[in-house]
């Protein structure tokens, strides 16, 4: 069996630390709100699960397989990163937010397979905690989720509250603006992470 306590102390530090989910919770929860971003944040919490579970259950054959593919996933991740946040720098004003949508619960699940920060976190889980059997890797997943959704949910929290200062058209432009660029930075971080 895995050590709960440290596993569970590791997936609250990696869930509740910046990253592409948290950027986009925190934007979300500015743009529709906390309610509206719920599908995202299960999706996230259920993605990670799931990749979680298969990746400890896939190991062995990870380990011969994912080296020739960590660049070229690094580099589709990254990519997709760079889009999310031009779509974000490009994003509307106050009056528009509620004709938009957030991310739905699949689109969130399907983003954790190209998230680079999940990858770390799922990767590093099934080294460090492997359990070695169904249902301690069952057990893992589960924990995994339950500690991710509160403290994801802390990020889609913190946008909604801003929601209301950011009814100026202005700062809600200069609030995206720094969301993007920082979404955009994180996307180069780990490509120099993944290149290096």
């Amino acid at each position: 069996m895995f050590d709960a306590l440290a596993f569970a102390t590791y997936m609250g530090v990696m869930s509740v630390t910046p990253g592409p989910n948290n950027l986009m919770l925190a934007t979300s929860g500015v743009n529709h709100g906390f309610r509206r971003t719920l599908p995202h944040m299960l999706g996230i919490s259920a993605g990670c699960a799931l990749q979680l579970v298969l990746t400890v259950a896939g190991w062995a054959w990870l380990t011969r397989g994912l080296e020739q593919w960590r660049l070229p996933l690094a580099f589709a991740g990254c990519a997709y990163l760079m889009w999310l946040s031009w779509q974000l720098w490009r994003s509307a004003a106050p009056g528009a937010r509620e004709a938009g949508r957030p991310l739905g619960f699949v689109g969130a699940v399907l983003f954790q397979w190209v998230n680079p920060k999940a990858w770390l976190m799922t990767v590093n889980a099934a080294l460090v905690f492997a359990p070695g059997d169904g249902a301690g890797t069952l057990a893992m997943a589960l924990l995994a989720a339950a500690v991710n959704l509160p403290c994801i949910a802390v990020w889609a929290l913190f946008g909604d509250r801003l929601r209301t200062a950011l009814q100026d058209a202005r700062w809600l432009r200069l609030f995206n603006a720094a969301m993007a660029l920082l979404l955009a930075l994180t996307a180069l971080w780990l490509l120099a992470d993944a290149a290096g």
